[in-house]
């Protein structure tokens, strides 16, 4: 139960306000400022795996339970979009001289802007990913393929061509490494499988993050 209402929780902050995330970038100062906070009463060790990105790594809250072998920071802020992660590269990313970067997002940059292109995805993860390089030019880096959801399966086409076109970039790339989680999130169908997800049908439960425990454990470093 505490599990499930820390989850609702996040999910309340993090999906109340996508109007005003489009009209103020610093939308998110808040979280930034909550980041620190941790990082003062609990300061973080150099050289752990880092996850970024957007809610769907936010409410992976137990990822030392995945992973308990690894030295994890997550600071993924619910809600956000590969813009967001542009403009605060410089307070999620580079603080920790991670080894290893791990990104989840993309996924909220077509949902909030219909008129966004898929080209224009890619364009926003290869700024991000040339700014990463910038400052930490040999940490390994691994992408988690947008995921199929039945609560935006109609998105399904931009998701899946978004994802083909940042994989045909990193197929031809050193120390970045592409996570496939697509086909084996849905069912005999063809379909986003429910059972993999929450009741909102959009964010995973704990089988859904099974399935990329098992996508991302060998690809990790210890």
């Amino acid at each position: 139960m505490k599990y499930n209402r820390l989850i609702a929780f996040i999910l309340f902050l993090a999906f109340h306000f996508p109007v005003l995330a489009q009209e103020n970038e610093h939308h998110f100062a808040n979280a930034i400022r909550e980041f620190r906070e941790i990082d003062k009463t609990n300061p973080p060790k150099p050289g752990s795996v880092l996850f970024i990105g957007s809610s769907s790594f936010t409410i992976w809250t137990d990822l030392e339970k995945y992973f308990p072998d690894i030295d994890i920071i997550n600071r993924a802020f619910g809600g956000s979009t590969l813009s967001d992660q542009i403009y605060f590269a410089g307070d999620v990313v580079f603080p920790y001289l991670p080894r290893q970067i791990v990104i989840y997002c993309g996924e909220n940059d077509l949902a909030f802007d219909d008129q966004l292109t898929t080209d224009e995805v890619f364009e926003r993860f290869l700024t991000l990913y040339k700014i990463i390089r910038s400052e930490l030019p040999d940490v390994s880096v691994l992408y988690v393929s947008m995921k199929p959801s039945p609560d935006r399966w109609h998105l399904a086409e931009r998701f899946y061509e978004a994802n083909r076109r940042i994989q045909r970039f990193i197929d031809e790339e050193q120390s970045l490494i592409y996570i496939d989680i697509w086909d084996s999130m849905l069912d005999s169908n063809g379909n986003p499988d429910p059972s993999l997800f929450l009741e909102d049908m959009l964010h995973m439960n704990e089988k859904g993050y099974d399935i990329w425990k098992k996508a991302l454990e060998d690809k990790l470093i210890k």
